[in-house]
């Protein structure tokens, strides 16, 4: 079936009516055969402006909404999305070419936030603090902070919007939401069964979740508006370079999720059998178009040839067999998003090459049917050291493998990237494990897994250019929310002031 005729299908069996997003000013493209699969209508400015009013009005109605009252629509939506998990999985593979399986992972990552959220819905705990005069009661109380910007990018088109949506509705929010310019459609689909649900819910006012879809103009916009004090935005770190300042600028608050290029350690000790397919995984998922993907692998120089070796292997296969169409049982490694990826691709594996680097695979792979669209075989890539390109990020299937000989050494060339985000080693020593957890300047540090796969449960993000910020599980609720501190006198008396202060008339 052509994948425009899939997607019209979909929203069918969905029951989302298209028609008022059609339009001439974005084209979208599905990265398996590279067809146009809609047209859309991009936001005006002014359009984008009435959209942030509306938002604001619904904050003022939702944010007096009893917050377990917040939590059930979060449950409902939780329970729409179960109903339709295959359909809107199918959805993601389409439009951003992930495999089938991790489409599915995906529209789960959705469904055990919202279950989290319920349950914080009734958690959001404040503090009660002893206070150092009599008669005194000192408290800390957080409220909800506003209108929630979120910018999402086109490789986890739905989860992370899910991941800040999720916790930003119980804790009182309204949500304005802008997706990747590639990957509308998955947002469009998820926006609307939420509409409808608040159709049925009646504590829920008009727009509180808003869609705005156009290219970077429309995100500057939200990034600029003081009506927004929280901007959740995910990207590269060129990005959060611009998003950070501009929002801080304004004196609004910011959290930002961004680039990674990950490592794992090898020690000599560590079991092969759990390594190997964890750094494949790491490696090779989503065609290496994650934040957390494995890019570099330090092997202890005692191990290294054996490990290399059997890496050779499995890339090997995975090039000969399992590339391929993504909506295939079969295939492990779907299409890169577009050209632009292939050739920043080949452009780093030209460097790699150039800085002494042997490079295995890595070639665009063509296939009946697919030919517009840009399939690869993983690249392998053994290097001596850690030079200029291995320290830079690559959005694409290339992994970098470097012997080392100290542990202290590892660490050093681990640490030595713009990035922190998601990190492991593999190891049966305890105190290796220990000594990396604490050196390792990640926001994740794994031990005998890999660097992708994380839980909702635990706060997400990492440290320097990945922006410090943190979504998912764990306190990351509180970027949605004010804290205040109050106290309250209820002696009988003129009160005594702090610090022992005497002021009488």
């Amino acid at each position: 079936m052509p994948a425009d005729a899939d997607v019209n299908k979909i929203f069918k069996s969905l029951s989302i009516n298209l028609s008022s997003y059609k339009g001439k000013d974005l084209e979208v493209f599905s990265p398996i055969d590279g067809s146009n699969i809609a047209s859309i209508k991009c936001d005006s400015e002014k359009s984008v402006d009435k959209k942030i009013s509306n938002s604001v009005l619904a904050f003022n109605e939702w944010r007096d909404v009893p917050a377990p009252k917040r939590g059930e629509l979060i449950r409902l939506f939780s329970n729409e999305l179960r109903n339709n998990k295959e359909q809107l999985a199918r959805l993601v593979t389409i439009e951003c070419g992930k495999i089938l399986e991790e489409g599915r992972g995906e529209v789960q990552e959705m469904i055990d936030i919202c279950d989290f959220a319920v349950g914080l819905s009734r958690q959001l705990y404040g503090l009660t603090i002893a206070s150092e005069r009599p008669n005194h009661t000192m408290q800390e109380t957080w409220y909800p902070l506003g209108v929630i910007g979120v910018i999402s990018a086109f490789n986890f088109p739905v989860a992370v919007w899910a991941w800040n949506f999720a916790l930003a509705i119980v804790c009182g929010n309204s949500v304005i939401w802008k997706p990747s310019e590639k990957t509308p459609l998955t947002a469009i689909a998820c926006h609307e069964i939420f509409e409808k649900l608040c159709k049925k819910f009646p504590a829920a006012p008009k727009n509180l979740s808003s869609l705005i879809i156009g290219k970077h103009e429309v995100g500057e916009q939200l990034v600029n508006d003081r009506r927004i004090p929280l901007i959740s935005a995910t990207g590269s770190s060129r990005m959060g370079k611009i998003v950070g300042p501009k929002v801080a600028q304004r004196f609004g608050r910011s959290l930002l999720e961004l680039g990674g290029n990950n490592a794992v350690i090898a020690t000599d000790s560590a079991n092969l059998d759990i390594a190997l397919p964890s750094i494949l995984f790491g490696a090779v998922g989503t065609a290496g178009q994650r934040c957390t993907t494995t890019r570099r692998v330090f092997v202890h120089k005692k191990i290294h040839d054996i490990l290399f070796s059997k890496l050779k292997n499995a890339y090997e296969s995975i090039g000969k067999n399992k590339v391929g169409n993504p909506l295939d049982k079969k295939t492990l490694v779907g299409p890169l998003i577009d050209s632009a990826s292939f050739d920043s691709m080949q452009n780093a594996l030209k460097r790699a090459r150039e800085e002494g680097g042997k490079v295995f695979f890595g070639e665009r792979m063509t296939t009946k049917n697919l030919a517009n669209g840009y399939y690869v075989k993983p690249a392998l890539v053994s290097m001596a050291k850690q030079t200029a390109i291995v320290k830079e990020e690559t959005f694409a299937p290339i992994l970098y493998v470097i012997p080392y000989s100290t542990l202290e050494q590892a660490m050093e060339w681990h640490n030595a990237v713009p990035q922190g985000l998601s990190s492991a080693i593999f190891t049966n020593d305890l105190r290796e494990a220990e000594y990396f957890k604490k050196r390792s300047d990640c926001g994740i540090a794994n031990v005998n897994i890999g660097t992708s796969g994380a839980e909702i449960g635990g706060a997400f993000g990492g440290e320097k250019e990945t922006g410090g910020g943190r979504e998912s599980g764990s306190d990351s609720w509180k970027y949605y929310m004010r804290r205040q501190t109050s106290t309250t006198y209820h002696g009988t008396k003129a009160p005594a002031l702090a610090q022992g202060i005497n002021f009488n008339l």
